[in-house]
């Protein structure tokens, strides 16, 4: 009986030897493809957003853009009216200041 047991150890070390490896091996393949697999979505899912974030930030950039050129320009506007105001008084002072000592 001892020599069964001992072929039936060696066919079953044999049986393990070869077919764990074998499903090892497939196992190891088959992580490896779902990876990949993973990996081209996430890709194309992050490029996908970064277009997304892409336009809205473009379309961010133009508008705070306009609003910028419009407040300088109200702002030159204004800059402006000051100093012709102020430029019109000194006019005027020194004016009336010039009348009186004639």
């Amino acid at each position: 009986m001892e020599r069964a047991d001992a072929g039936d150890g060696q066919a079953s070390k044999l049986f393990d030897e070869r077919f764990c490896d074998q499903i090892a091996n497939e196992l190891a393949e088959w992580v490896n493809q779902v990876d990949q697999s993973y990996r081209s979505e996430l890709r194309e899912i992050n490029e996908m957003n970064f277009a997304r974030f892409d336009a809205k930030l473009e379309q961010r950039v133009a508008h705070l853009e306009a609003t910028m050129e419009r407040r300088l320009s109200e702002q030159t506007r204004w800059l402006f009216a000051g100093w012709v105001t102020m430029l019109l008084a000194m006019v005027g002072f020194w004016g009336s200041l010039l009348a009186r000592l004639k």
